[in-house]
């Protein structure tokens, strides 16, 4: 189970609500958490600190960052 404020890798492809397409390996921050922990609210930032997209996902679909994660950048439009 993740708390508010932990840092997340995404394991699917999912749709942020502005409607941008958010891909297995991107990293977001959780936000909120939904009945203790079946679902997650998760914002995913560009590298220079712009929402890119917010997004409801299960649990399934995310999972903790470990030592072995390397950061890797891809061209986004930021939400607006």
């Amino acid at each position: 189970m993740f708390s508010e404020h932990d840092t997340v890798i995404l394991t699917d492809t999912v749709k942020g609500d502005e409607g941008a397409n958010l891909l297995p390996g991107d990293v977001g921050c959780i936000v909120h958490v939904h009945s203790n922990g079946v679902a997650y609210v998760v914002e995913f930032n560009a590298l220079d600190g712009e929402t890119v997209d917010i997004a409801t996902v299960r649990a399934e679909q995310i999972r903790p960052v470990t030592a072995r994660d390397m950061m890797h950048a891809r061209e986004t439009v930021p939400a607006r």
